[in-house]
C-alpha cells in the first residue's frame, strides 16, 4: 500500500495522486484472475496443447506453473521493497540500472498494446456466436466495430476509477470460473459413471507427470522445437496477467504484502482451474477430439453442449465472452500504470504522468494505451486474421522477457540477504532465479524456433524468419532506439540513478513502505 499523502474532496490520495485504499485484497485477487482471461486462454490453447503433448497436457500446465509461481514470488518480495505501480520497471531500475529498467518497462507497456485488440476481437465474435448471429461473425467490419466499441467502453471504465474496474471484475469473474468448474466436474462424473461418449478415457495420474512429456530437442541453438518447449510457450501465455494486482499496489488497502500475495494466490487458483478443465477435455473425447480444435477457440463451447446440454452449455460460451471482455479491461491497467510510473520518474513524456483530480486515475496513460491498441488492432485485422495470431505468439516473447528480468532483479536486489537464512535462500534467491533462468531459456529457444517460418501460425516469412520473431524482437528493438533517444533528450535525473540493494528491514514482519540503500 502506498503512503497516504493528503486528501482531496474527502478522498485519501497517495503521494503520487492515485486514490489510496481504492480496492481490497479480494478485489485485487479478482483483477489478477481476470487479467489472465482463464476461459478464453483455455479455449485458445487446449486444442493446440493436446496436439503437442497429447494426454500429458495437464502435466505441461503443471510444469508451466513452476516458473510463473516462482516469478510471482519475485513480485511479492520486490513489492515489499517498492510499492510502485510501475512494478517491473521500478524494480529492475533499482536492481539492474536505469537502462535495463527502461527497456523492461517498455516491454510491459507494449504487451497491453499487442493484446487488447485481440481480446476485444474474441469477445465480439464469440458474443455473436452466443446470440446466433452467424452473419455478423463472418462480417469483418461488424467484428471490428464491436471490438472498437468494447475497447472504448473498457478504457472508459479504467478512466472512471480503479474501484469501478474492480467492482465490474467481481461481477464478471463469477461468470468465468463457475461455468468452467461446472463443465469440468460434470464431464469427469459422466466419464467415471460411463455416461460419456465411446471415445472417452478414464483420467490417469500419468497425465500429470511432466517426466512423461517428450522433451524433444532442448538445444536452444536448434530451430527444431521439442514438445516440452512448445507446451511451455503456450503455458506462459495462459498464465500471464496475474501481476495486474501488483500494478494496483498504490491503490490497494492493507499492508504492503497484500498485492504480492494476491498475485501468488491467483496463480494457484489458475493452476487448479486449468488442470481440472484440461483433464475433463481429454477424458471426454481423448486426444483426437481435442486435436480437431488446434488454434480454434471453439473447443470448450463445442464440448459443453455434450457435457451440459445445449442450454447450460451456453454458459461456457458466455464464460469465454466474459473472459475476453474482462481481460480487455484489466490488461489496460498494467500498461497504463507502467507508463505512469515511467513518466513520473522522468523516463517517459510528462503527459503520461498526469493523474486526474476528478477520477484519481492516469487518464492520459489509460487513453493512450487504448488508442495505441486500436492503432495496432485495426490494420492487423484488415491484413489478416493470422496476423493477430502471430501477434499473440510474439506476446509470449515479451512476457518471458520482462518476467525473467523481474526474477533476476529480485535476486540481485536482495543479494546480501539471501545467504542469511534458509527462507531467504529458497524463496527470495533460488525460486526467482529458477523462474528467471527457465523463462530466459524459453525466450532464447523460441527465437531459434521462429528462425524457421514454418513454425509460425501463418507459415509466412518476414525478413527470412517467422512473423512472431520479427514482431517480438522488432518491438524490443524499437524500445532500444527510443531508450537512446530519450537519454539524449533527458539524461537527468533518471539515467543518473545508481544501483541499489535491499535494506535488511524489508524482511521484517512489518516491512517499511519502501526501502533500499545505495
Amino acid at each position: 500500500m502506498a503512503r497516504v499523502d493528503h486528501t482531496e474532496r474527502g478522498v485519501a490520495v497517495s503521494e503520487h495522486g492515485l486514490k489510496a485504499d481504492a480496492i481490497s485484497f479480494w478485489e485485487g485477487l479478482v483483477v489478477a484472475l481476470a487479467s489472465t482471461a482463464p476461459a478464453y486462454s483455455l479455449a485458445a490453447v487446449i486444442g493446440s496443447m493436446a496436439v503437442i503433448v497429447g494426454f500429458f497436457a495437464p502435466a505441461a500446465l503443471l510444469l508451466a506453473f513452476v516458473p510463473m509461481f516462482f516469478i510471482a514470488a519475485a513480485f511479492y518480495w520486490m513489492n515489499r521493497a517498492d510499492q510502485d505501480c510501475g512494478t517491473t520497471f521500478a524494480w529492475v531500475t533499482r536492481a539492474m540500472g536505469p537502462n535495463t529498467g527502461w527497456i523492461a518497462g517498455w516491454a510491459v507497456f507494449m504487451t497491453g498494446i499487442l493484446v487488447v485488440g485481440s481480446l476485444a476481437d474474441v469477445a465480439t465474435y464469440t458474443f455473436y456466436d452466443l446470440i446466433g448471429a452467424e452473419s455478423l461473425i463472418d462480417d469483418k467490419w461488424a467484428v471490428i466495430a464491436g471490438a472498437l466499441l468494447l475497447i472504448v467502453a473498457m478504457t472508459t471504465v479504467c478512466v472512471i476509477g480503479t474501484e469501478a474496474s474492480a467492482r465490474l471484475q467481481m461481477v464478471l469473474m463469477g461468470f468465468q470460473i463457475i461455468p468452467l468448474l461446472l463443465f469440468a466436474v460434470v464431464a469427469l462424473v459422466k466419464v467415471w459413471s460411463g455416461d460419456a461418449p465411446g471415445t472417452s478415457f478414464d483420467p490417469n495420474l500419468s497425465w500429470f507427470n511432466p517426466l512423461n512429456i517428450d522433451a524433444g530437442n532442448l538445444n536452444p541453438f536448434s530451430a527444431e522445437s521439442g514438445d516440452l518447449v512448445g507446451a511451455m510457450l503456450l503455458g506462459i501465455f495462459i498464465y500471464w496477467g496475474w501481476e495486474s494486482a501488483v500494478n494496483l499496489n498504490e491503490e490497494t488497502g492493507g499492508d504492503v504484502t497484500r498485492p504480492g500475495l494476491a498475485g501468488l494466490i491467483s496463480t494457484v487458483i489458475l493452476l487448479i482451474t486449468y488442470l481440472a478443465v484440461a483433464t475433463a477435455v481429454l477424458a471426454w473425447k481423448g486426444i483426437g477430439g481435442a486435436a480437431q480444435f488446434d488454434d480454434d477457440e471453439g473447443i470448450l463451447s463445442a464440448y459443453a453442449a455434450g457435457v451440459l446440454g445445449d442450454d447450460l452449455g451456453k454458459l461456457v460460451l458466455l464464460a469465454i465472452v466474459v473472459s475476453a471482455l474482462a481481460s480487455t479491461q484489466t490488461t489496460i491497467l498494467p500498461a497504463a500504470r507502467t507508463s505512469l510510473s515511467m513518466a513520473r520518474a522522468e523516463a517517459f513524456p510528462d503527459a503520461f504522468g498526469g493523474v486526474s483530480k476528478r477520477f484519481f486515475t492516469p487518464v492520459f496513460s489509460t487513453v493512450a494505451v487504448g488508442a495505441l491498441a486500436v492503432a495496432w488492432y485495426v490494420p492487423g485485422k484488415l491484413i489478416s486474421e493470422n496476423f493477430l495470431f502471430d501477434s499473440l505468439t510474439a506476446l509470449g516473447l515479451m512476457i518471458a522477457f520482462y518476467y525473467a528480468l523481474t526474477g533476476f532483479a529480485c535476486v540481485i536486489y536482495y543479494r546480501r540477504e539471501i545467504p542469511k537464512t534458509a527462507r531467504n535462500f529458497l524463496f527470495i534467491g533460488l525460486a526467482p532465479l529458477i523462474g528467471a533462468v527457465l523463462l530466459t531459456y524459453i525466450f532464447v529457444k523460441a527465437l531459434f524456433n521462429f528462425s524457421d517460418p514454418a513454425n509460425s501460425y501463418t507459415g509466412q516469412e518476414w525478413l527470412g524468419v517467422a512473423p512472431p520473431a520479427v514482431i517480438g524482437v522488432g518491438m524490443l528493438a524499437i524500445g532500444v532506439i527510443l531508450l537512446f533517444a530519450w537519454r539524449l533528450h533527458k539524461r537527468e535525473p533518471f539515467f543518473r540513478r545508481k544501483l541499489e540493494v535491499a535494506d535488511p528491514s524489508l524482511l521484517e514482519d512489518s516491512p517499511a513502505v519502501a526501502g533500499g540503500a545505495r
